[in-house]
């Protein structure tokens, strides 16, 4: 698995991220037996920002559906589940009237979506594309969960490298040191580790295009709460 998705290092700003996650979706292709797959960055109101493909072709099936303002991704981005459709012929036709037989004429037969999220912070939405109808086996379908939760970890990763949140190297000992005060307090007022603290301030701060360190003064200063996770 670790070399289906291993990171390789990408160039400064967006443009290095935009590279990252093409390849991402390029192992996902390739690890699910695909056509192809695609990753949207979404803003709440439906919002479209970077796209990134494993291909051309399918560059352009993710981006058709919000040409046509329906699809998979957008049902998966405004549910935050899982769409999962092992047919286009059956039950798509009716459900996405314009956007399903665009794609079954160019091939596509069955397709995947699966949210880009991390507690109530939506990022986007992964899909994946294929030529045969069939739902994803047990193994597939947990192997195309763990890609969608990589893409998560690519864009807040890449969220801070392209410095809308600031460098742990420039940033003074002080605001690092309220950042783990932070990270403490949430592992306990929410009953996680302190790994997945860290996860929900950087997405926090991702979402809502903040400091990471702005949002952890609030966290300290009890300006900023965080939901607990569902149980």
């Amino acid at each position: 698995m670790e070399a289906l998705i291993r990171r390789e290092p990408a160039a400064d700003g967006e443009r290095g991220l935009a590279t990252g996650l093409r390849r991402l979706c390029g192992a996902a292709g390739r690890a699910l037996s695909a056509t192809g797959a695609g990753l949207t960055v979404m803003a709440d109101g439906g919002l479209r920002g970077m796209t990134a493909a494993s291909d051309a072709a399918t560059e352009r099936l993710e981006e058709l559906q919000f040409t046509l303002g329906e699809g998979p991704c957008v049902d998966a981005y405004e549910s935050m589940r899982p769409v999962l459709i092992p047919d286009v012929a059956d039950g798509a036709m009716s459900r996405w009237p314009v956007y399903a037989p665009a794609v079954h004429a160019e091939g596509v037969r069955a397709v995947f979506a699966f949210p880009l999220q991390i507690g109530a912070a939506r990022l986007g939405v992964m899909d994946v594309f294929r030529a045969g109808p069939g739902m994803l086996a047990p193994d597939e379908l947990t192997l195309a969960l763990t890609f969608a939760e990589v893409a998560v970890s690519t864009l807040i990763d890449g969220h801070d490298r392209e410095g809308r949140a600031d460098s742990w190297v420039d940033d003074p000992l002080g605001s690092r040191a309220e950042l783990f005060q932070a990270q403490g307090m949430l592992m306990v007022q929410l009953g996680v580790t302190l790994a997945e603290a860290m996860v929900r301030m950087r997405a926090h701060a991702y979402v809502h295009d903040r400091s990471l360190y702005d949002v952890a003064a609030d966290v300290v200063a009890r300006r900023l709460a965080f939901d607990a996770p569902q149980p």
